[in-house]
């Protein structure tokens, strides 16, 4: 299941038929609706069956856009491939164990339903620590974590040195996905892979940017995530909702609504470059990578075995 081990338990191993996509980040308007929006089409127009789930209970932003994309299709008449959804709202409880017991319930439930008939599960999580954020991070198999590129969203990770820029601390946030990392190779013995992706870059490099550059290059080696460029500043993303579409979808005059632009094939080259930085297991190759990351935890999980003099 989804969630077995989560709770600290470690009876059975976590048996999943999908393969599960997490977008966190501990800060909001970084991009992860939008990220997870985009990798959940991108899977979609690759021929798997896709569930995604919002558990940003209050915002329902990937709700939202993909409410979006249903009423346009039927509007213009097109066909617009669409993911199975579903989303968790806030309990309403006495308690706070109480209502994260309710979360868990309707999250467990939810999972329960998709986790043997979908290829892929994205999850959209709140800019927010709450119980379920750190659920999802617990059974993610891909972690994609959207920041914008500028030191505001850098603290998000790490704190640095105004002067040296050297890593002083690392976040909450940080500090979490390690934990997570680490229940979740003791539950069933696999590796979540991580990766920062830097939003709102920069067209032209600044003396800011190439700071920003050396300080997330830094802290991957001491955190063991992965760096792929995402989504740039481009107004076409921000008309993209209103009408649920996203950057892999046909450019084409009345599915559009307007006519095409190269700031839209940019930004669709953009989304393809970002797909195939993130390394998912669509093919032979990342199938392979798959099943290595889960070998090399089995392995390290094991005890040494040391010979007999030094037992005695």
């Amino acid at each position: 299941m989804f969630l077995s081990g989560v709770n600290g338990h470690a009876d059975e191993p976590a048996q999943r038929s999908a393969h599960v996509i997490v977008c966190g980040n501990e800060k909001g308007g970084s991009g992860k609706s939008t990220t997870a929006m985009h990798i959940a089409v991108a899977l979609l127009r690759s021929g798997y069956s896709v569930a995604t789930v919002d558990l940003d209970g209050r915002q329902l932003s990937l709700t939202h856009y993909i409410d979006n994309r249903k009423r346009w299709a039927r509007q213009a008449r097109i066909e617009l491939p669409a993911p199975s959804h579903f989303h968790v709202p806030p309990a309403n409880r006495d308690t706070v164990a109480d209502m994260e017991s309710e979360e868990f319930r309707q999250l467990t439930e939810g999972l329960t339903e998709i986790q043997h008939n979908h290829d892929f599960v994205v999850i959209d999580t709140p800019g927010s620590d709450t119980f379920l954020n750190r659920m999802a991070h617990r059974i993610a198999d891909t972690l994609v974590t959207p920041m914008n590129d500028s030191f505001v969203d850098f603290d998000v990770l790490a704190k640095i040195d105004p002067i040296s820029h050297e890593i002083l601390d690392l976040s909450q946030y940080a500090s979490a996905v390690r934990d997570a990392r680490r229940q979740r190779r003791q539950t069933d013995s696999s590796i979540l892979d991580w990766i920062v992706v830097r939003n709102r870059m920069a067209s032209i490099s600044s003396r800011n940017e190439q700071k920003i550059d050396a300080c997330l290059r830094n802290l991957s080696i001491q955190l063991g995530f992965r760096l792929a460029d995402g989504i740039s500043e481009r107004v076409v993303f921000r008309e993209f909702f209103p009408i649920g579409l996203t950057a892999l979808d046909d450019f084409e005059e009345h599915i559009l609504g307007t006519k095409p632009t190269l700031s839209h094939l940019a930004a669709r080259q953009e989304i393809r470059q970002l797909i195939g930085a993130l390394r998912l297991p669509t093919d032979e190759v990342g199938r392979k990578r798959a099943a290595l990351r889960k070998r090399y935890a089995e392995a390290i999980s094991r005890p040494i075995a040391l010979p007999d003099i030094f037992v005695n």
